[in-house]
């Protein structure tokens, strides 16, 4: 038990490890995306309310036309700048339109693997603590 215990905390370094390595790549990507001008129109809020703690999140839509066609504007923080008939900036990137370029990086591959291994290294942290706590009460 106490050499799977060890192993457990190995894995858990190097899902660390590999985690700050993607969040520095992650930092790094080039990506591209094209500068447009888009109009918005619609903008709306969405309250969520957690029933145990009753902590609120509130997620912010806006709708915006380029070129004919509606998108939804993602990885947008806030309305405030967006209304009814005003022209915005947008980074447009993979048929789709981004209020900033952290939207667009958050959403590369690079990115994706790094959230992997961030998940990944809570996980092995909390299962490696619990594990390590058994064999010392084992021991006892």
């Amino acid at each position: 038990m106490k050499n799977k215990v060890a192993f457990m905390w190995i894995i858990t370094a190097i899902c660390l490890i590999l985690t700050i390595v993607f969040w520095f790549l992650m930092n790094k990507v080039e990506v591209n995306y094209e500068e447009v001008t888009a109009i918005v129109t619609s903008t709306s809020t969405k309250e969520v309310v957690n029933k145990n703690t009753r902590n609120r999140t509130t997620f912010y839509e806006v709708k915006v036309q380029y070129n004919g066609k509606e998108y939804d504007l993602k990885n947008v923080h806030g309305l405030s700048g967006y209304y009814k008939g005003k022209s915005v900036k947008a980074l447009l990137s993979n048929d789709k339109l981004y209020a900033n370029v952290e939207g667009i990086k958050s959403t590369s591959p690079v990115a994706i693997v790094y959230f992997v291994f961030l998940f990944g290294t809570f996980g092995m942290l909390m299962l490696s603590a619990t594990y390590m706590s058994k064999v010392k009460k084992q021991a006892v």
